[in-house]
């Protein structure tokens, strides 16, 4: 309970850029959905990025930028900044005495926290379900004992969970409610026009917004009419990016504000894998999806990771529709020669690029067509009620 306002207190854990932007389409959801549940107003504490932080009913606690790590061997290099990170949250979490725990996405962090709202007789409430199946079976008996409602955005989780016992709430995917598509759908792909996505965290991009300058020049040397626009990612400056861009390659370097729209423009985008391949695919624009991490973190990866693709979409159409250039293949050699395969005409005709759009255009309808944040605060404040009333 907020001591101030009388409202029931949600903590949040968005522990992930990608995840503070959900969590802040859920937090209005569930801001706006509340009276219809007996509740006058809800508040919000806990931990979050930029988006969450531009709402007032939520007390940033704690920041997203400060677990910007990645990766197996990443993580064990700032685990005692970690460890006294989850002794502040759960000291916090302790003398608020939240209502619920609400996670989103980022398992390896959130279980954590899992744990501390646990032992505090707290709530949990799990909103993008873990990629348990991709990880094994200790993630869905962790998810059974210890949380009451698990939401999915993705399609084909509900027959996993349900190999093991485990009902979970399917609400469609949040990106399709995130896009003007009225506005996206006028925007047409400009010929030459190849957008650039590193990523979103410093690792990411220190790895790969190099390898796409190498890329960048090469395919330059092939199509001199080709135009370069890297969209950064929420709190970095141009300056940082352009020291890791060559000097001789042309390249824009715009705000994150309006990607979907850049990003519609684009002839074909290369991208860290991650949410930006499942925004580009809702977008119809055809996309590598490349990524790199420490030799150490791949290779552990190998032995514990247990599916086809790492590209969501991937995963959602069953086919690699968008090429996954991981690792070695994560340089600017490849990735230039995966490009031009793509932008040349095929021989009998037509275009790879329109043949890989085509396959695209049933995506939006497999991933709900619409409304999963109203959706997912529905089952929450149902759950939520029953708590609260005791």
């Amino acid at each position: 309970m907020n001591a101030r306002t009388g409202a029931p207190l949600v903590w949040l854990s968005a522990a992930e850029l990608s995840g503070d932007m959900h969590a802040a389409h859920l937090v209005r959801a569930l801001s706006l959905a509340a009276p219809n549940f007996g509740m006058q107003g809800l508040s919000f504490a806990g931990m979050g990025g930029p988006h969450l932080r531009e709402i007032s009913s939520f007390e940033a606690l704690f920041r997203v930028e400060e677990l910007s790590v990645m990766g197996f061997s990443e993580v064990l290099g700032r685990l005692p900044h970690i460890f006294s990170l989850l002794r502040r949250i759960k000291a916090a979490m302790a003398a608020r005495k939240p209502a619920a725990l609400l996670c989103v996405d980022a398992p390896s962090f959130n279980f954590r926290v899992i744990k501390i709202a646990r032992s505090l007789g707290i709530p949990v409430y799990y909103y993008i379900s873990p990629k348990a199946w991709a990880w094994g079976r200790g993630r869905v008996r962790f998810l059974q004992r210890n949380v009451r409602r698990l939401i999915s955005i993705l399609p084909f989780e509900v027959d996993f969970y349900r190999q093991f016992g485990m009902d979970i709430d399917y609400v469609g995917n949040p990106l399709v409610d995130m896009m003007d598509w009225p506005r996206l759908d006028g925007i047409h792909p400009v010929p030459g026009a190849i957008g650039l996505l590193p990523g979103s965290r410093a690792r990411e991009i220190n790895s790969l917004l190099p390898e796409f300058g190498k890329a960048a020049r090469i395919l330059l040397t092939a199509r001199p009419d080709l135009r370069f626009t890297c969209i950064r990612a929420p709190g970095f400056e141009e300056t940082t990016l352009r020291a890791l861009w060559p000097d001789d390659v042309p390249v824009r370097f715009l705000a994150p504000e309006d990607r979907y729209a850049l990003m519609k423009s684009a002839e074909m985008l290369i991208a860290a894998s991650g949410t930006a391949t499942l925004e580009a695919a809702l977008l119809g624009t055809p996309t590598l999806a490349v990524y790199k991490v420490s030799p150490v973190t791949y290779a552990l990866g190998r032995l514990v990771v247990r599916i086809p693709y790492i590209s969501l979409s991937n995963l959602i159409l069953g086919k690699e529709l968008f090429p996954e250039l991981l690792q070695e293949k994560a340089a600017g050699e490849s990735i230039a020669r995966y490009a031009l395969a793509w932008l040349k005409p095929s021989p009998g005709g037509g275009s790879p690029l329109e043949a890989v759009r085509q396959e695209l255009a049933a995506l939006k309808g497999i991933l709900g067509g619409g409304g999963a944040t109203g959706k997912a605060a529905r089952v929450i404040l149902e759950d939520l009620q029953t708590v609260l009333q005791g």
